[in-house]
């Protein structure tokens, strides 16, 4: 599998490179993947366990906390 190249974060920069890709001056050429793939097959089956496996540990009260805690970081509120 292979990877697309960064882009720019200047806006410029970025708008330059878009401009050139339109017209085809310039070509986006894929990188090789360079991850180990049995690295990756474990990360993602640990991801599709990590989450349930915790939520089915937690009490009712601790996932409340959890939540308030989150809305509280998300939308300023009061307790």
């Amino acid at each position: 599998m292979a990877t697309k190249p960064k882009r720019p974060r200047d806006p410029n920069q970025l708008a330059h490179l878009i401009g050139q890709l339109a017209t085809g001056d310039a070509k986006e050429e894929l990188q090789p993947d360079t991850r180990n793939p049995a690295a990756v097959a474990l990360g993602v089956l640990g991801a599709s366990k990590g989450g349930k496996a915790r939520a089915k540990n937690l009490t009712k009260k601790r996932k409340s906390e959890i939540a308030k805690k989150a809305a509280k970081a998300r939308w300023g509120a009061k307790d």
